[in-house]
């Protein structure tokens, strides 16, 4: 069964209500009908002592005194509700009586003897409440006086209120439902609010935000979730927006090229040593293309799938195999100075390691001028591993920094149109970083030359 929100909320406090409601009530009953019992219990325990010290004992009977004064003050006044008095002997049999018993007697518990007991018995078809109390002579005790009082003026409190109680306790519930109906429904608003919102946005207007609460509560703090998550999307696509238009433009320059050297090649006929130039410019153009799809494969891997299971390599045996082998032609060829500090090191996933290095190696060679200098430092920051990688090549703008790790964007230093690349590399490098908890800091000055740090927990 479907109950709304609103609903569950008013039946929910309605419940948990009435549970208290009948504990509250329970208690309330059942003091009442206490202080009712012990006031009534005083009271014909009073009267019963009171009438002890009017009592006689002779040739083996107990007996009133001035019981002829009862007799007329019963003519003379109107009882409501009176009190009856009774004396037996030790055996129970009656020794004497309060006139208004007449021909009555009350009962005696035999299992009471020799202590005070009250008990609830009946007496002419009524509920009575009596109590028996000892009566002892010379130290002996010699029977015993009862007292009574009909229940049915005191109990008569105790009904009203239990009927009272159980007439308003439905009431209450319902009140209670509709009432917390109501403020639920208030309370809900702003959750209306979101859903309404939310409806609202799509694809053409993620730029839509649920509007805060007054109150800073928990639904303020929903709000400001969903509004993040929704500016966090909103960056996801613009960002998928501008990937796939950069990668388009990238892919259609070479492609371009490739169609057009065709295109020439097949206008007439050409020597071999044309048709030679022409494929080599073809192959060339599509190096191009498999790099950039290569490296647009990399970095969605890394995407995809953030985390790897791929085994530890040592970091600094990691870099400078690429140094000294992978590149070292390429070093070479630029006459490139190279310096390597510190000796120590840590561990981290292969893959990712390579592809961090790999990329910022190959940037610092690719920037770096003839003759220029390569400094790669290892420093221990006390948790982590701090490794530097600094090249004096042509340096960054200070307002390109923010914008250096983003897929296809390359910093417009004068020179950057003669270099080849896509702008992928440091992309790839962030991804991998993030992939393994590492930071990525970089550090640049233009026409100074650049530093990136890679941070890495030690292992």
């Amino acid at each position: 069964m479907n109950i709304s929100f609103r609903n569950r909320i008013a039946l929910y406090y309605m419940g948990v209500t009435a549970f208290l409601l009948l504990i509250v009530f329970g208690i309330i009953f059942f003091v009442v009908q206490q202080v009712v019992y012990n006031n009534l219990d005083k009271q014909l325990k009073d009267e019963a002592y009171k009438h002890v010290d009017k009592i006689t004992f002779a040739d083996g009977k107990i007996q009133f005194l001035h019981k002829h004064e009862w007799e007329q003050t019963e003519h003379k006044e109107v009882q409501l509700n009176p009190i009856f008095l009774q004396i037996i002997d030790e055996h129970g049999e009656v020794m004497d009586k309060s006139p208004n018993l007449k021909k009555g007697s009350l009962l005696f518990e035999v299992d009471a003897k020799e202590k005070v007991m009250y008990f609830d018995t009946e007496f002419q078809g009524k509920s009575v409440r009596e109590v028996q109390i000892p009566v002892s002579y010379n130290g002996k005790v010699e029977g015993y006086i009862l007292s009574a009082v009909f229940l049915e003026s005191y109990t008569l409190v105790i009904t009203e209120l239990r009927d009272v109680m159980l007439i308003s306790f439905p009431i209450i519930l319902i009140l209670l439902f509709f009432i917390s109906r109501f403020l639920a429904g208030r309370s809900i608003l702003p959750i209306k609010v979101i859903t309404q919102t939310t409806h609202e946005i799509t694809e053409t207007s993620l730029n839509a935000r649920i509007p805060l609460p007054e109150n800073k509560d928990e639904l303020f703090d929903l709000t400001t979730a969903i509004n993040d998550l929704m500016q966090r999307i909103e960056d996801a696509l613009n960002r998928e927006k501008q990937f796939t238009s950069d990668a388009s433009h990238e892919l259609r320059t070479p492609l371009s090229v490739l169609k057009g050297t065709l295109e020439v090649l097949i206008r007439k006929e050409r020597s071999p040593q044309e048709y030679q130039q022409k494929i080599a410019e073809c192959l060339k153009e599509i190096d191009d293309i498999s790099m950039i799809l290569e490296n647009l494969l990399q970095l969605a891997r890394i995407t995809s799938k953030p985390h790897f299971t791929d085994p530890e390599i040592d970091v600094r045996e990691t870099l400078l195999n690429l140094v000294y082998h992978k590149y070292a032609d390429a070093i070479q060829e630029k006459e490139i100075k190279l310096e390597v500090q510190g000796e120590v090191s840590t561990f981290a996933p292969e893959y990712q390691t390579l592809m961090i290095f790999d990329n910022i190696i190959s940037n610092a060679i690719k920037y770096t001028p003839v003759h220029g200098k390569i400094n790669i430092a290892f420093t221990d920051t006390g948790n982590k591993i701090k490794c530097s990688i600094s090249d004096t090549g042509l340096g960054i703008k200070k307002e390109d920094l923010d914008l250096i790790f983003q897929p296809f964007y390359r910093s417009d230093a004068l020179e950057h149109k003669e270099i080849k690349g896509n702008g992928l590399g440091l992309s790839i490098a962030k991804k991998a970083a993030e992939s393994i908890s590492a930071e990525l800091n970089i550090h640049s000055e233009l026409g100074k030359g650049t530093t990136l740090d890679v941070i890495l927990s030690k292992s």
